[in-house]
Formats: C-alpha cells, structure tokens, sequence
C-alpha cells in the first residue's frame, strides 16, 4: 500500500471494522438487557412472526382458562341454590305425607297446605332470583338453542376457552333448566295442593317426580363441572408447551449470546486501537515532506 497524503485507506479500514464490531456489540448488549433473540424484525422475519401468533395464543389460552373457571364459579351458584330448592322439596314432601293421613281435619290439611304453598312458593322465588353477573340461571333462561347475535345473548350458555371458534375444540355449552314450582310440577302454579287428603295423596308422586327433575339438573352440571376443571388442565398443558416453544424461538441463549458480546468487545476494543494507530499514519508521510 502507497503512502500517501490524500487518502488515510488504513483509517477508513479499521473504522469500518470498528463500526461493525460495535454494531454487532449494540445487538448483542440489547439482547442480554432484554432476555430476547428476536427484539426487531431485522433480527429474525419469519422468527417474529411465529412469535407474534404464538404470544397471541397463549394469551389467549390464558383467558380461555379465566373463562373456564367463571363458568364453574356460575355452576357451583346454580348449584348451591338447587340445594337449597332440595330442601324446600323434601319439606314438601314431608307435608304431603303428613296431609295423606286420615288423623287430621280439613282445617288442620289447610294449615299444612299454606306452609305447602309456601315452601314452592320460596322455590319458585329462589329459581327467579338466583343469578351470576346478571345472568339468570335457574329461570329457564338458559336452556334452549344458543343465540349469541344480539347485545344479550339467549339460549344455553356457551363457554369458550379455545384460540378459535370450533365447536370441537374450542367451545361447548353449559345447559340450565328451569327450577321454578310450576316447572318441577309443584304448587299452586302447576295446580298443586294438599288441602285434601286424596290432593295430598296424589302429590307424593309429583313431588317425587320433582325430586328426580331437580337432581337431572345437578347431575348434569356437576358433570359440566367436571369436564370444565378437566378442559382446564388441558389448557394449562396447551398454554405451557406453546409458551415453552414460544420460547425457544424468541428467548435468548445468555451462555451463547455472552460469547459473542465478549467476542464483540474484544474487536471493538481492538479497532478503536488500531483507529488510533492508523490515524498517525499520514505523520510518516509529513516526516518526508519535511525532511
């Protein structure tokens, strides 16, 4: 290489080695700073995209499990009311019996009966008012075929814990019947006493049949229950995996990404020296031009 006045070539060289070396040592400080391979498009293009839609996924498994569990919270509510309304059935029950007997006179049966109508009357009153967030549960709102195009939606109620909006595996729905007096068959609103021993007699076997529709209505929803709880754990096993591959593609490898900024550092530090060396150069040709 000449020596020459016009242009300082060395200079040039190291400090386009310098500025790449330093470069490199930007992206490597940003990587160990932030935890992450991928912090721009430029790092990796197709990496960050499967990332993006990866992110998405598990945020929105873990909203899918949220989801999951108010849907138990909402089954356990209707559940504990139809306890309750069980109570009040085999009260019922026990008056229907206590009319049947032939020892009691029609103004003692009709003492028994207000107490009767009372207890279906307090079902009834139990099955309108229990509700979670404002939903109705045990009003009959719920059952019937889904309908998600209005403001409200109506029907059974649809639980979604899944990315997408497939009926497979994504979503199911949880069915609620109606608990009231008149649609368990009991009380006055479904034509019900025991004022007479014979009504009285009669009632024994409606309300049984009230008994077994109740205990449909929990059996289902404990079986609801469970199968959420089990969705819940599938999801959790769904959001880990996809977090751990989501991981692998964005995270940064400290043990290897320390190499390389130590690597950097070493050429950073290196350039700038021999910068500073070639940036005397041109002082060899002053001495000659001097001399």
């Amino acid at each position: 290489m000449s020596l020459v006045i016009n242009h300082n070539l060395m200079a040039m060289g190291a400090a386009r080695s310098l500025d790449q070396a330093y470069g490199r040592l930007g992206v490597s400080t940003r990587r160990l700073s932030s935890g992450l391979r991928i912090g721009t498009a430029a790092d990796d293009a197709a990496g960050l995209a499967i990332r993006e839609l990866m992110r998405a996924d598990v945020q929105t498994l873990n909203q899918g499990m949220r989801n999951a569990n108010d849907a138990i919270s909402l089954i356990q509510t209707a559940d504990g009311a139809l306890q309750v309304i069980d109570e009040k059935l085999i009260r019922m029950k026990e008056l229907a019996e206590q009319a049947s007997t032939g020892t009691y006179n029609s103004t003692q049966r009709g003492i028994i009966d207000s107490e009767y109508q009372a207890m279906a009357s307090e079902i009834t009153r139990i099955a309108m008012a229990t509700d979670f967030n404002g939903i109705y549960l045990l009003n009959g709102q719920l059952s019937g075929t889904h309908d998600g195009t209005g403001l409200t939606s109506t029907g059974n109620l649809k639980v979604h814990f899944g990315t997408g909006n497939d009926s497979a595996e994504d979503y199911y729905y949880v069915t609620i019947g109606n608990s009231s007096a008149s649609a368990l068959g009991v009380g006055l609103a479904a034509g019900n006493s025991i004022s007479t021993q014979e009504l009285a007699q009669d009632s024994l076997d409606k309300i049984n049949a009230a008994i077994i529709s109740k205990d449909k209505i929990r059996a289902h929803l404990g079986a609801m229950q469970n199968r959420l709880e089990n969705t819940i754990t599938n999801v959790q096993i769904q959001a880990e995996n996809l977090q751990a591959a989501e991981s692998r593609i964005s995270d940064v490898d400290v043990a290897t990404e320390m190499t390389q900024f130590v690597r950097n550092q070493i050429l950073s530090q290196s350039a700038t020296a021999m910068l500073s060396q070639a940036n005397s150069l041109p002082k060899m040709a002053m001495q000659l031009i001097g001399g």
